[in-house]
């Protein structure tokens, strides 16, 4: 990094605009930056830190007032700096958030702060980035530091390294924390912690499983647990539960043996007493079925005349069903008969009213009608073409007629039309002339326009961002309050906790477990927490509750930040206020718009004088093309007249003498008489067949009845039944059959026989043992079933808890792993001889590698005598070790605390500590290139010969090019080192000025 150039207005104590050029005093390599106490030497430095990283070093960032209280009330505090970072020149312009008075009515406002950030390219300025977010990452990266490392790199502070080099390890640790970023070791530590505390609660929730699964076990079993077991000894250890499992077991199993001997003599009792009672219900059935067929026999005798009968009259119906079919086609031989008869009368007198009115019509009278009318009207439908041909060409004449109007008017508008385009053409070379000017005009009024429009845009969009921002501030502020309650709320709960302590480590204690304060297994008496008292979750809530709202707040300044920034490119882009951008707007358009259609017209009116010009040549052609038709259209009409006459003579010819005025209703008589006599002559043909048809049908009929012995066919529907009557018969005679049959079978069986001349057998007396044997059987079957589901829930238990136990077994010894890694992590372990937390050991290395940089500039700068030690011994009054600093006078061969030295020797050990620091933080960072430093730090407490040691040591640091800037106001330093900035105060603000000696 190379300083070039800085420019800072209403910052700090400059009430106007000065300037640094630090390439001027780059040339000599050591200059000095002088001035009175409060001049305002080190704002030139947070100058510098403000247009990088947009914040100030120190405690000076937190009073957030950097704007000048001499500048004038509307002037804007701003800081552009020019610098080469990682070889690319860049120009930052940052503007801090101030207070300005508002542009209507009285008042101040906030202006939000902004950035511009541009890089140099091709001898031009090209801007990359107005977001404070992105120009903050983007200088972040090319530097590889952050501000607090640049600072103690490029800024050595005043006194900041004096009292690092007093501080307890603690405070050393914080600070290395922060600028070698080593915040994940301590996260590692914590994460040890959390793992430890989480192993133990797992390991707890295990150890109440398997004592919830044993108790389980004892009940299931109905037992207690051994005498010389405790049940709390799980916490320490998993005790051999084997013996007393075993045991449990085998009870078990010799009582599930007990219970299925006796289930099996009670199932063998039920089966016996079972087979007696339904052996004396066989011989009660057969009994009761003996006595029933024999009334059945009885009964099936006594309706003996009435079987025959009913199996007669379904015989005669059989007879006479075979003569059905024959029946009932003489009687459709009948009816067609008559109905063919019927048809062909009534079609042949339909045909006779047609003819003139002939009575009588035989079938070859018919026949000769249906060839006279088919022939008439094949001679009619060859005139009907002739006849239609006419109709069209009436109308073709007709259309003709109309057609030679249309011509002769068209003939008349074409006329015209040709008198009319030569001054047509005329008026389009005129516009299209007016067009080729647009066409040249154009394009310098759309960049008027375009700027206009940007201008207005941006009015507009500064206006909406003024509202967006004041919305965006109240809602920041909003935030900046939500954050403070909830840190209070915070505050007051972990200060509620800590009182309550006792009592939340009181809840944590187990019965037997030793007592992390006290150490005792004895808690008598423990601490009890109130009601309301909070514990660690709503703590870790309260805090996740803070750490949430301060994001929002940190999003809500971001989106001000954004918003100031974007609305100060709008009011620049817009201009000043006064002006009437609408109008102007207005009235670009409309001239633009109005060259846009005459320019856009162009090719249109080109096109429109050639078409002219084509268009008068045409009308010429067109009229001597009307002219034509009109003589053709003249000499077509004359041919169809002369071939509609030939037709007609044709047609007259035809309907002479047939009593019709028309082909057409000639032609549909003859084509009525024509279907009508085709109709007849195929009636009187079925009529004839329909006859023939019944006579052989009747001679059929009459020999069945003669074979089957009937007389007549009435006799023979006499005897016929309908289904439901015949299926009636069929099923009694049916029935009757299978009774007799059914009956005489049960009466001759010899089982049958056998049982009747058996005793009738006691059925309640029997039903009353199998009731007995029953219950029994379930009682033993019950028993059996409780022993039966005791194994196997002990044996699903064991299971479990075998499960459980190997389960324990890794978790104990993961925890007890992870308890002795966090206590030797956390410093707290006996084999942690130094009692040294990891980050602390990490940070130690780092230490030692700046404690050997200083030491090569302090054994210079202190005439070989002084070297710093860094031992990882604890210091006095300090409980962890590690980060502890001593100085050894090699003089006197002795070290000592820092704090001995006196106030020049403790400004020398300090300054080569801070320079050590910035090389280890350069060579962290990448090997970051910084060509120019600063050392802020109070020379005035040095002797003769320790400040030319000093700035021989400055000196040295000019090697490769590097830029030294010394800040003292010490007057012997004006004399060594003669290329200065100094900064004068004066009571309307400070102000700087260079000289070269």
């Amino acid at each position: 990094m190379r300083l070039h150039s800085l420019e800072i207005t209403a910052f700090g104590p400059f009430a106007d605009e000065v300037g640094v050029d630090f390439d001027a005093l780059s040339d000599a390599g050591l200059f000095l930056l002088s001035g009175p106490t409060g001049a305002g030497k080190t704002s030139v430095l947070d100058a510098v830190c403000f247009a990088l990283y947009g914040d100030v070093p120190g405690d000076r960032s937190t009073a957030k007032r950097l704007r000048s209280d001499h500048a004038p009330p509307g002037l804007a505090p701003r800081v552009c700096l020019e610098a080469t970072l990682a070889g690319r020149r860049f120009r930052i312009v940052r503007a801090p958030s101030w207070e300005r008075p508002k542009r209507r009515g009285t008042g101040t406002t906030v202006q939000q702060a902004s950035v511009t950030l541009s890089e140099r390219v091709d001898g031009g300025w090209v801007p990359l980035t107005s977001r404070i977010d992105e120009a903050g990452h983007l200088v972040t990266g090319l530097l590889g530091m952050n501000l607090t490392q640049f600072c103690q790199v490029a800024m050595l502070p005043q006194g900041r390294f004096q009292a690092f080099l007093r501080a307890r390890s603690e405070e050393r640790h914080a600070l290395l924390q922060r600028l070698f970023r080593t915040g994940r070791f301590e996260q590692m530590e914590r994460w040890l912690r959390d793992h430890r505390l989480t192993l133990r609660q797992q390991s707890r929730v295990q150890h109440d499983r398997i004592a919830h699964l044993l108790q389980r076990y004892a009940e299931a079993a109905d037992v207690g647990f051994p005498d010389d077991w405790d049940l709390h000894a799980l916490e320490s250890s998993a005790p051999d539960l084997a013996p007393w499992l075993d045991t449990v077991a085998t009870d078990a199993g010799g009582a599930l043996v007990v219970a299925e001997s006796a289930a099996a003599q009670a199932r063998t009792a039920e089966s016996t007493a079972a087979e007696a009672l339904a052996a004396g219900r066989t011989t009660a059935q057969a009994q009761a079925r003996r006595r029933a067929a024999l009334r059945d026999l009885e009964s099936l005798e006594a309706d003996g005349p009435a079987h025959e009968a009913r199996r007669q009259r379904l015989e005669a119906d059989l007879r006479a069903a075979a003569l059905a079919p024959l029946l009932d086609a003489a009687d459709r031989a009948d009816h067609d008969a008559e109905v063919a008869a019927r048809d062909a009368a009534a079609v042949t007198t339909h045909l006779a009213s047609h003819l003139d009115g002939e009575a009588t019509i035989d079938l070859a009278e018919v026949e000769r009608h249906h060839r006279h009318a088919v022939e008439t009207g094949a001679r009619v439908r060859a005139l009907l073409p002739r006849r239609d041909r006419c109709l069209a060409v009436r109308r073709e004449v007709e259309a003709l007629a109309s057609r030679r109007a249309q011509l002769h008017t068209a003939l008349t508008a074409a006329s015209a039309d040709l008198a009319e385009l030569p001054g047509r053409i005329d008026q389009g070379r005129l516009a299209h002339a007016a067009s080729q000017v647009a066409c040249q005009t154009l394009p310098a009024a759309e960049v008027e326009l375009r700027a206009v429009e940007r201008r207005a845009a941006a009015r507009l969009d500064a206006d909406r961002l003024t509202v967006v921002l004041d919305e965006a501030v109240v809602a920041h502020r909003e935030s900046v309050g939500i954050v403070q309650a909830l840190t209070a709320t915070w505050l007051d709960l972990r200060e509620q906790r800590l009182t309550g302590m006792a009592a939340e480590i009181a809840g944590q204690l187990a019965v037997g477990a030793s007592c992390p304060v006290c150490g005792s297994a004895e808690h008598p008496h423990k601490a009890a927490a109130g009601p309301d008292a909070p514990d660690a979750e709503a703590e870790r809530a309260a805090r996740r509750a803070v750490d949430d709202a301060s994001a929002v707040e940190h999003a809500h300044a971001d989106q001000v930040r954004e918003l100031t920034s974007r609305l100060a490119v709008a009011r620049e882009v817009a201009g000043p206020e006064a002006d009437d951008l609408a109008a102007a707007v207005a009235a670009a358009s409309a001239r633009v718009a109005a060259l846009r259609a005459d320019a856009a017209a162009l090719d249109d009116r080109a096109a429109s004088v050639r078409a002219a010009e084509a268009e008068l040549a045409l009308a010429e052609e067109s009229v001597r093309g009307l002219e034509a038709d009109v003589v053709s259209l003249d000499q077509t009409r004359s041919a169809l007249l002369q071939e509609e006459r030939e037709a007609l003579v044709a047609i007259d010819a035809e309907l002479a003498g047939s009593g019709h005025a028309d082909l057409d209703a000639l032609l549909q008589h003859v084509d009525r008489v024509a279907e009508l006599a085709g109709t007849a002559a195929d009636r009187l043909r079925a009529s004839s067949q329909a006859r023939q048809a019944r006579a052989r049908h009747r001679a059929v009929l009459d020999e069945a009845l003669a074979l089957h012995g009937l007389s007549d066919s009435a006799e023979a529907r006499a005897c016929l039944l309908d289904d439901a009557e015949r299926a009636d018969l069929t099923r009694r005679i049916e029935q009757h059959t299978q009774a007799l049959a059914a009956a005489g079978a049960i009466v001759a069986d010899p089982e049958s026989r056998a049982a009747g001349l058996l005793p009738p057998p006691d059925l309640d007396r029997l039903s009353d043992a199998v009731r007995d044997a029953t219950d029994q059987a379930e009682h033993a079957v019950s028993l059996l079933d409780r022993a039966r589901r005791r194994v196997e829930r002990l044996h699903g238990l064991r299971a479990e808890l075998a499960v459980a136990l190997a389960a324990w077994a890794p978790l104990r010894e993961r925890l007890e792993v992870a308890t002795g890694l966090s206590s030797f992590v956390d410093g707290k372990s006996p084999d942690n001889r130094l009692q040294m937390r990891l980050s602390a050991y990490v940070l130690s290395y780092r230490l030692s590698q700046v404690v050997a940089a200083a030491n090569d500039r302090l054994r210079r700068m202190s005439d070989q005598r002084y070297s710093l030690e860094h031992t990882g011994q604890r210091g006095a009054g300090e409980t962890r070790g590690g980060l502890s600093l001593l100085v050894r006078d090699d003089w006197s061969g002795d070290t000592r605390d820092p704090a001995t030295l006196s106030g020049g020797e403790t400004f020398v050990v300090s300054l080569a500590l801070a320079l050590g620091l910035a090389d280890v933080i350069a060579h962290e960072a990448g090997g970051a290139d910084l060509d120019t430093l600063f050392v802020d730090e109070g020379f005035g407490s040095l002797d003769a010969d320790t400040l030319d040691d000093v700035m021989d040591t400055l000196d040295a640091l000019r090697d490769g090019g590097r830029v030294v800037g010394v800040v003292s106001h010490v007057a012997e330093m004006r004399d060594r080192i003669p290329t200065q900035l100094r900064v004068l105060k004066e009571r309307s603000g400070s102000r700087v000025e260079t000289s070269r000696g």
